[in-house]
């Protein structure tokens, strides 16, 4: 079944976390710069999956070049799976699946948002309790400010990026459960 066109919701307070108990959910957190072409893949993959059914113990959230903005999202989810842009050498639009132990292991900074990216990513390793985080990278060539529109291989591979991040996260929720 296919939702019809919504206009996504903007979530404006950290409470939105709390409200109800995330210990069986699995957030998918797309991030990136939307104004810089292809960097901004993390947020397009939110986008498409805001269109779909998807499963109730799946939350998605456009996390864009938010920092430490996101923080609260590591106190609540068990499991995170982050969906982000990388300039790997691999052909445009390569999906990899990167399973990230400390900052470093997150892609080469792309724009400013890597920056705060792997600073929250260091801050999330000094909490007391740490996610489960998995990584899904799409290899891009180069970065184009001031336009949101995505190459056409990285668009081509949005939908099989989404079947991989179901996929994962139906493995992880039976893990979960």
């Amino acid at each position: 079944m296919k939702i019809p066109e919504r206009t996504p919701i903007a979530i404006s307070s950290d409470s939105y976390f709390f409200e109800k108990d995330k210990s069986d959910s699995i957030l998918i957190l797309g991030v990136g710069n939307y104004l810089m072409g292809d960097e901004g893949i993390g947020v397009h993959v939110i986008q498409e999956m805001y269109k779909r059914e998807l499963p109730k113990y799946v939350d998605i959230l456009d996390g864009g070049t938010g920092g430490f903005l996101l923080l609260s999202c590591f106190q609540v989810y068990p499991t995170i799976i982050f969906v982000d842009a990388t300039m790997d050498g691999k052909p445009a639009g390569t999906i990899s699946l990167i399973r990230p132990k400390f900052a470093s292991d997150f892609p080469s900074a792309l724009s400013v948002h890597d920056v705060g990216l792997k600073d929250m990513i260091e801050a999330v390793y000094l909490m007391e309790k740490v996610p489960d985080i998995h990584l899904f990278t799409v290899s891009i060539e180069e970065l184009n400010p001031m336009t949101i529109a995505l190459s056409q291989k990285v668009k081509d591979a949005i939908p099989k990026l989404i079947n991989q991040i179901l996929e994962q996260s139906e493995k992880l929720h039976l893990k979960l459960s």
